[in-house]
C-alpha cells in the first residue's frame, strides 16, 4: 500500500506479488526475469539488423545471462559480505578485523534466493562472458570482426532495460535507499522499519539507467557510434558508473564495515569502471571505424559454423 501527502511518500508495497506457502514469487525476481528476457530481444533485433547468424542471439542469451548472475552474486558476497570478527586474525605483520563467511562455506554461494547482487559484479561477470563468447563461438566468423568489445557495445543497450527494472526491484523490496531527506518525494520505507522520509535512490538509478538509453540508442541507430569499437560501452559506463558514484554520497552503508571508509564500497568499484568508460570513449576516436555490417552481404556459406 502507498500513502502520498504533500510532504512525502509512505511506501508500504509488498514485496511478494503472489504468496503460495512460506515464500512466493517476488517482485525482485520477476523484474530481473522481465530485464533480462527484454534485453535478449534488444540482441535479437540488433543481431538480425547486422545480419549476424541466427542463434547468435541465443548464445548471447545464455552466456551473459550466466555471467551477470554469476557475477552479480559472487560480486556481492566478495565485496559486501565481511563482517566484524570477536576475534581479529593475524596474518604476518597484519591484524584482519573482518571476515568472510563465504569463504568457509562457498556453497552458501548457491543460496542466491536469499538475496545478494552486485550490480559491479554484474558488470564484471558480463564482460568476462562476453570474452568467453567471442573466444569460443564468434571469432569463428572474421568476416565480422567481432571483439568483447563490439558484443558488449550492443549489449549494453539492453542492460540499460534490465537495470531499470532491477533497480524499480529494489524499490519494491524496500532496499537500498537513501538518506534522509525534506524533499516533497521523500519516501517512508515502512517495510524497512523507516519512520522519515528518505531519498527513494533507487528512483534516481532507474532514472540515469533510462537516460543512458536515451544517449546510446540514437548512437547506435543514427550515428556511426556502432562502428566505433568500444565508443557506446564506454558512454554507457560513464554515464551509470559516475552518476552513481555521485549518488552514493546520499546512500545509506550497505554494510557496517563501510562507515569506516572516506568513500564506500559502490563507490570504490565504481571508479574502475569510470577510467575505463573515459579510456574507451578516448580509445574509439583514435581507431579506425569498424565496416557497416548492417549493409554488409554475407555470403550464405559464411553463416554456417566453421569448422
Amino acid at each position: 500500500m502507498m500513502l502520498s501527502s504533500l510532504l512525502y511518500i509512505t511506501w508500504d508495497v509488498d514485496p511478494i506479488l503472489i504468496h503460495f506457502g512460506d515464500g512466493g514469487i517476488r517482485w525482485y525476481g520477476l523484474l530481473w526475469a522481465i530485464g533480462i528476457y527484454l534485453c535478449y530481444l534488444v540482441q535479437v533485433w540488433i543481431y538480425k539488423r547486422e545480419k549476424c547468424p541466427e542463434d547468435w542471439s541465443d548464445k548471447i542469451f545464455i552466456w551473459m545471462t550466466l555471467g551477470v548472475i554469476i557475477g552479480a552474486r559472487i560480486g556481492h558476497c566478495w565485496f559486501y559480505e565481511w563482517h566484524l570478527t570477536n576475534d581479529p586474525i593475524q596474518l604476518f605483520a597484519w591484524t584482519i578485523n573482518y571476515r568472510n563467511p563465504y569463504i568457509e562455506n562457498p556453497l552458501a554461494l548457491l543460496k542466491i534466493w536469499e538475496g545478494g547482487l552486485s550490480s559491479h559484479g554484474g558488470a564484471i561477470g558480463l564482460i568476462l562472458a562476453a570474452w568467453m563468447l567471442n573466444k569460443k563461438h564468434f571469432s569463428k566468423f572474421p568476416e565480422y570482426q567481432t571483439s568483447m568489445l563490439w558484443i558488449l557495445d550492443r549489449l549494453c543497450l539492453g542492460v540499460c532495460i534490465t537495470a531499470t527494472l532491477i533497480r524499480l526491484g529494489n524499490l519494491m523490496n524496500s532496499e537500498i535507499y537513501g538518506g534522509p531527506t525534506d524533499l516533497p518525494w521523500g519516501f517512508i520505507f515502512l517495510r524497512d522499519g523507516q519512520t522519515v522520509p528518505c531519498h527513494p535512490t533507487q528512483i534516481y538509478e532507474m532514472l540515469y539507467c533510462l537516460v543512458a538509453m536515451a544517449v546510446t540508442w540514437p548512437m547506435y541507430w543514427f550515428t556511426d557510434a556502432r562502428r566505433r569499437e568500444g565508443l557506446l560501452l564506454g558512454t554507457f559506463f560513464l554515464i551509470v558508473f559516475v552518476t552513481r558514484f555521485l549518488l552514493e554520497f546520499i546512500k545509506n552503508d550497505q554494510e557496517a564495515f563501510e562507515a569506516n571508509y572516506l568513500l564506500n564500497m559502490g563507490q570504490v568499484l565504481s571508479i574502475p569502471f569510470i577510467i575505463i568508460g573515459l579510456w574507451l570513449v578516448i580509445r574509439a576516436f583514435c581507431r579506425p571505424m569498424l565496416p557497416d555490417t548492417t549493409n554488409f552481404d554475407v555470403p550464405k556459406q559464411s553463416l554456417q559454423k566453421k569448422k
